[in-house]
């Protein structure tokens, strides 16, 4: 039977640190599910699902402790189980843009909470303008709306949200 777990792993970028730890997941048997990895300021960090039996899961346990040992990674393993999916509930993508300014997310996050919205995925990036060098902020989400909420009105609602924080947004149906 299979299992489930999720490998969360930070340390300092460099050339190699994918192989390393894919190498060590691959030689105990784990396959990679699903899988997140980025560089963020001179660290590079991954979040990892990974199916396997429980042998497997064990010799992963012994093979990461032996990996953060030799390497500059921080390593943190957790069970789960799969995600059941959400009954009533519409896929909806949320993609934002503004002058950076502090309290962006958590205001994002606060507006989707209060209408409990379940925010599934978020990516926020920050970059200079293109031709005023301005420091801009922008973040993509994918939020699961319940189907009781009036989307028309939820709309207005965020739109709203987004006029007074200055924000530049849409929020759409995920198209399959």
């Amino acid at each position: 039977m299979s299992q489930l777990i999720v490998i969360s792993a930070v340390g300092t970028d460099r050339t190699g640190v994918v192989q390393d730890l894919t190498k060590v997941i691959m030689s105990c048997g784990g396959n990679i599910e699903e899988s997140r990895m980025t560089t963020l300021g001179s660290e590079f960090a991954m979040l990892l699902l990974v199916s396997g039996n429980w042998h497997t899961l064990s010799r992963l346990q012994q093979g990461l402790d032996k990996l953060c040992e030799k390497s500059e990674l921080t390593i943190g393993i957790r069970k789960t189980d799969a995600k059941q999916p959400e009954q009533n509930r519409m896929p909806y993508a949320v993609d934002v843009v503004a002058l950076d300014q502090q309290g962006i997310v958590f205001n994002l996050a606060n507006f989707f909470a209060s209408r409990d919205i379940e925010i599934a995925d978020v990516a926020t990036r920050s970059y200079a303008a293109a031709h005023t060098g301005a420091p801009m902020f922008a973040v993509q989400m994918a939020v699961n709306v319940p189907s009781s909420v009036h989307v028309s009105q939820l709309r207005d609602e965020f739109l709203e949200l987004c006029d007074r924080l200055n924000l530049d947004a849409i929020i759409e149906p995920v198209k399959s």
